[in-house]
């Protein structure tokens, strides 16, 4: 609070038609700033338009139907994960968006921007400061009156009673406040894109590492499935040994690839406990809070329901990341506003006003009153070159920006033709995995029965057992690997892409 000299007993009056003087300037000079404040220095933004090819190389298999090709419409699918008609999947892409240290920490950082933004437009308003303070002050004998701390005069003792409020507004005359604004809103706005961003990539986490347990419980279920084989041939060639139609060698062999089958299945086992530890972590609960949940074995999930893969320019909008880069390059582009505000004058209005009196009887009396009002200009006149090269600082964190964007713009098309084709080429591998599956529990039965019959070796019954581990094995792979491509693409696609704005709803987010 500006104060005024405690020296002085009370306030000099001033003539009624002199405060009308100086109040009328004083508006006039606000309403002439106020016309000013059209003024706004720096750049505009532009939306950017990047060029986007027509369409996507690769598509969703081979088939030329027109549900497999991409879809030009935009289709709600907000909830994408449903399209695997998981129970236990819709279950945990709830819980980690309701339990997720990583969602609480994103919007946590959507509220700070939120706040920061509120800061940003409180600028644009005036600051009013009120206060009190009473002085017990003694003059030294040995000074002359006038010398700070000072007080009434050589060797006087007093009370000074003080209280009253000062006001000020900067006039926003060049657009350096409002720039600050504009750059605090794109802020707010990329981080709930980034909020967006992260719960995308979270839930897609989930899945992945969900359709890999699924995955690593298949392959579980083959070995003991092909073991459960393996010891049946084990014993037939035992029981051909005793009765002396089969060879030790035979017998051997047998016991080798049952001893090689046994010792595969601790590693699935410990690859089944780290995929639901890792799912804990990421849902927000001890890791093995979910063993009881997902210990039990179910089938891989598959999508039931076509992809709308839609036009590459629907990435612009679907993607947040995409939305956060280019709300980041209209942010930067604001701030060159704000640094080169600094080349003009900064207009601005003060004022004081209160009760001043060196007796507590005289101070609530019309005597004690005080103020001051006024304008003030403030231009900086050198400053060796800082706010040019603040400009220029801003406009090459635009141009950082700009690039950002482009680079994650090429990132999201390079994103979706990779797991277009690798989903599509999974689906086609896993046609000719499950024909070779057939085959080989086909060529499973006729080599063992054949080696019953004392008509071929075991040497024949021992590979086909093996080429139908691998087969189903495989087949296990291509099928998790087929889900993830899917989860890959929906990532890529962006996940959720209800919002069609740079704005998503974040209405639930704690105020």
């Amino acid at each position: 609070m500006a104060r005024l000299s405690k020296l002085a007993s009370r306030p000099a009056s001033v003539h009624p038609g002199r405060l009308r003087r100086i109040a009328s300037l004083t508006a006039s000079i606000a309403a002439s700033a106020g016309l000013l404040t059209a003024c706004t220095v720096g750049p505009d933004y532009v939306s950017q338009k990047p060029v986007m090819p027509a369409s996507f190389t690769e598509h969703i298999g081979s088939a030329t139907s027109e549900a497999t090709r991409p879809q030009t419409s935009n289709t709600s699918n907000d909830t994408w994960w449903e399209g695997f008609d998981d129970a236990t999947l819709n279950a945990l892409m709830a819980d980690a968006l309701r339990s997720a240290p990583d969602v609480a920490i994103a919007e946590a950082r959507v509220r700070e921007a939120r706040a920061l933004r509120g800061i940003a437009g409180a600028d644009q308003y005036p600051s009013a400061e009120a206060g009190a303070e009473y002085d017990r002050t003694h003059g030294s004998a040995n000074v002359p009156i006038g010398v700070p701390p000072g007080g009434l005069g050589p060797g006087a003792t007093g009370n000074l009673w003080q209280a009253g409020f000062d006001a000020s507004w900067e006039i926003d005359v060049f657009g350096g406040t409002r720039r600050g604004v504009e750059a605090a809103e794109a802020s707010y706005q990329a981080t709930v894109a980034d909020l967006g961003d992260v719960e995308l990539t979270l839930l897609a986490e989930v899945a992945r590492n969900y359709i890999e347990l699924r995955g690593v419980q298949r392959q579980l279920a083959v070995a003991r499935s092909n073991l459960a084989i393996q010891k049946d041939s084990l014993s037939l060639t035992r029981s051909q040994f005793d009765a002396g139609l089969a060879s030790r060698l035979d017998v051997l062999r047998a016991q080798a690839q049952v001893s090689d089958t046994e010792a595969a299945i601790p590693t699935f086992e410990a690859n089944e406990r780290a995929s639901i530890y890792r799912i804990g972590a990421l849902t927000g609960h001890p890791p093995e809070q979910l063993l009881a949940q997902l210990d039990t074995p179910q089938a891989i999930p598959l999508a039931v329901a076509d992809v709308p893969v839609g036009l590459p320019s629907d990435l612009l909008r679907r993607r947040p990341d995409i939305r956060a880069a280019e709300r980041r390059i209209a942010a930067a582009n604001a701030r060159i506003g704000v640094a080169q505000a600094d080349l003009y004058p900064h207009f601005s209005l003060t004022g004081a006003a209160g009760l001043e009196s060196l007796n507590a009887s005289t101070f609530l009396t019309a005597p004690s009153r005080y103020f001051s009002i006024g304008p003030s200009i403030n231009w900086l006149i050198f400053d060796a070159g800082k706010v040019r090269f603040a400009m220029r600082a801003e406009q090459a964190r635009t141009d950082q920006a700009a690039a950002a964007y482009q680079r994650t713009v090429l990132g999201a098309l390079r994103d979706v033709e990779t797991a277009l084709v690798s989903y599509a080429q999974s689906q086609v591998r896993h046609e000719r995995l499950a024909a070779e599956v057939t085959a080989d529990r086909e060529a499973v039965s006729i080599a063992t029965r054949l080696y019953r019959q004392g008509l071929n070796d075991f040497l024949s019954v021992l590979d086909a057992e093996r080429s139908l581990y691998a087969a189903d094995d495989k087949l296990a792979q291509i099928d998790r690997d087929t889900a993830l491509a899917l989860v890959a693409l929906y990532k890529a696609l962006g996940g959720g892409w209800q919002a069609q704005d740079n704005t998503p709803n974040v209405s639930t987010l704690q105020q």
